[in-house]
């Protein structure tokens, strides 16, 4: 186990086999992506830094963020709308336990009352946020501003498009059959579309282009927050502090991930793939950025980096199967993967040995951080199963 293998690379000797066709094949692969060359200008450790001053700033104004969600009632329009602020800010997560309990005060309210309110955007607003947060809330709650042909009406669009734009926000929480939201859908995107050139309110009009183009809930998070603070920012009623802290707190988590990013650059600059394995294409900042659409927080900095290895490493074992393997090689790659053990590699051709190799490391290094931190395995055991 201690013993390093060295592997050759892959030169004409080894790409011309009896086969003679692999030549062909990696002539037609992609070539090395653009952003792949990121990992040649790794950003200096003092500019991923985060410093005590940018701590202590970000914790003051989160404390203060903090008593101002608490302190405002759950059954308020001025709740529904921080709440809704907060999450597309990108910042939701330090507050979990507060938006989780209001949300279910609300819910609850919702349910323990009819709640007669007549203004579309709180309705909306108060729709998508239940259903965002796994609550079911009936469609039925819309009801009241169609018309008796089942047909929304055509008031709202002369004094409302704030409520338009909220509704159309919550037709994307429809689940199958919702004929009322269907419905709802087709109405906003028609009439938001025809209201868009004519729109004075800049700020106004930038969301609704916003959301015709990408609407809240088909967004990657990381993404539509960057987004919504420029927007926010250009909103009159903003609130300074929260804006402030959203800014702050964006900078540092980015410091987070490029220093996430910079160790995955290093990870795959030492394996040297575009050398030893020119078939592959490289994808680690196009894997790294689809991790961090599933988390973005601090504490799954771990997930993150692990995760992106392992879907780079599978990224390269189907460009090993589709694009380069031949078929007495993938049966042996195959069988190596199905007994998962480091003596199994020396049935393998050179070239697979080096991804082989990997894939046992990236679950080893995974069990051993899990064993000393006394957590379950079982994980691990059932992703390798998976691969």
């Amino acid at each position: 186990m201690s013993n390093k293998v060295v592997f050759p690379l892959l030169g004409s000797s080894v790409i011309k086999d009896s086969v003679g066709t692999r030549l062909g094949a990696l002539a037609k692969c992609p070539k090395t992506q653009v952003w792949g060359l990121v990992r040649q200008d790794l950003l200096p450790k003092r500019l991923t830094e985060i410093s005590t001053q940018e701590k202590v700033e970000v914790d003051e104004l989160k404390e203060m963020i903090r008593k101002t969600l608490v302190e405002t009632p759950d059954n308020s329009t001025q709740k529904l709308v921080l709440i809704d602020t907060i999450q597309r800010l990108g910042v939701a997560y330090h507050f979990h336990n507060e938006i989780e309990i209001s949300i279910k005060n609300i819910f609850d309210s919702q349910l323990q009352s009819e709640n007669n309110d007549d203004n579309l955007h709180v309705v909306a607003l108060r729709f998508r946020l239940l259903r965002q947060q796994g609550h079911y809330i009936s469609s039925d709650v819309f009801k009241q501003f169609m018309d008796h042909n089942g047909n929304f009406k055509e008031t709202l669009i002369n004094y409302d498009v704030q409520g338009l734009l909220s509704l159309y926000e919550a037709s994307h929480m429809r689940m199958h059959d919702e004929e009322i939201l269907e419905e709802a859908l087709i109405f906003t995107t028609t009439r938001l579309e025809s209201l868009l050139p004519n729109l004075t309110n800049n700020s106004l009009k930038i969301q609704v282009t916003e959301a015709l183009s990408q609407p809240i809930h088909e967004t990657v998070p990381r993404v539509g927050a960057r987004k919504y603070i420029h927007i926010y920012e250009n909103i009159k009623s903003h609130n300074d502090l929260l804006l402030k802290f959203a800014k702050l707190d964006f900078n540092m988590l980015q410091k987070v991930h490029q220093d996430e990013l910079n160790e995955i650059s290093r990870w795959w600059k030492d394996l040297d793939i575009a050398n030893k394995l020119p078939y592959a294409k490289d994808r680690f900042v196009e894997s790294y950025f689809w991790i961090i659409g599933l988390s973005v927080e601090p504490q799954y900095s771990r997930l993150r980096r692990m995760l992106t290895k392992v879907v780079n490493m599978n990224s390269i074992v189907d460009d090993t199967y589709d694009a380069y393997g031949t078929h007495d090689e993938l049966v042996l790659l195959t069988n190596a993967i199905g007994r998962w053990d480091i003596s199994a590699m020396d049935s393998l051709p050179p070239y697979m040995r080096i991804v082989y190799q990997e894939l046992l490391n990236i679950y080893d290094e995974a069990e051993e951080v899990l064993a000393k931190e006394g957590k379950s395995n079982s994980v691990i055991y059932y992703a390798k199963n998976e691969v």
